[in-house]
């Protein structure tokens, strides 16, 4: 659970929509086209919003065990004012069956913002443009439960900040080292500074530290199988975190060694890292 531009930190693909088959290594290969018709066809691809159906068929991924969107799905109805920071395309939100009497969402990218109000304004969701490294666009306590899907860095104290006391964060994040196989092997190895940052550990601790109280992670390491090149590249796009930088162009040494590879050995096999992330406010 990316050319949505949502931070620097190595992050994971969030699930392409066809997944029932998951990570049983049932995934049906296509006949595979040439190189350069699988590349030209993911570069032209549009990659804004959160929906990732472009790769059905071309990739999956396990999904978490505890279902983000079903978790969120049966809290958010319990509460009379909710939050979803960085909300993306609006995709995941918009699939909740019921919302509380206030709900509204930020969001940090013109586009998604664009696609997001679409979504959500005729159910009754307020869209805020909202940079993802300012301060929430909201009064304090505001919120009896603030939710997130995959935020670049949370930041604690002004989700503490608009929490009402006793008020709930629950949240989905990237886990340390997601895709990391994927990352090398367009990188090359990388040691010390260019090794990911984010720990459920630290990320814990820094939540504690902003007031909050209550905090659990919950951490599953997911397998993801990229069929094709062309879902490489579509990702790669989409999720610009991940290879900071990437144009097919700058890659394609590296793109055509792997497609390669894939055409000989199968599926390119990496791993996803998702938390559950829980934490409340004293009160």
């Amino acid at each position: 659970d990316m050319a949505a531009p949502r931070g620097s930190d190595v992050a994971g693909i969030v699930p392409p929509a066809n997944l029932a088959r998951q990570a049983c290594g049932c995934l049906q290969t296509l006949p595979m086209r040439t190189f350069d018709e699988l590349v030209d066809e993911a570069a032209a691809a549009p990659v804004d919003g959160w929906d990732f159906s472009w790769l059905d068929g071309r990739a999956g991924e396990q999904r978490p065990s505890w279902g983000y969107q079903r978790t969120i799905a049966a809290r958010l109805p319990a509460v009379s004012a909710a939050l979803d920071v960085q909300t993306g395309g609006g995709e995941v939100l918009a699939g909740v069956a019921a919302f509380p009497p206030l709900m509204a969402a930020t969001e940090g990218w013109p586009p998604n913002v664009a696609k997001a109000t679409r979504l959500l304004h005729p159910r009754g969701v307020v869209v805020v443009a909202a940079d993802e490294q300012a301060p929430l666009p909201f009064g304090d306590a505001g919120f009896d439960l603030v939710t997130s899907r995959h935020p670049v860095r949370p930041n604690w104290a002004e989700i503490a900040r608009v929490l009402r006391p006793g008020g709930r964060y629950l949240a989905q994040h990237v886990g340390p080292e997601s895709l990391f196989e994927l990352i090398e092997q367009m990188l090359g190895p990388l040691t010390g500074d260019g090794l990911p940052q984010r720990h459920p550990d630290r990320e814990a601790a820094d939540a504690r530290a902003a007031g909050l109280e209550d905090v659990r992670m919950r951490a599953e390491r997911l397998r993801v199988e990229l069929l094709d090149i062309g879902a490489v590249v579509y990702l790669l796009r989409k999720v610009i975190w991940l290879v900071p930088g990437f144009t097919v162009d700058g890659y394609r040494d590296r793109l055509r060694a792997l497609d390669e590879r894939i055409r000989s050995g199968g599926p390119f096999v990496a791993h996803s890292s998702r938390v559950l992330v829980e934490a409340r406010r004293p009160g």
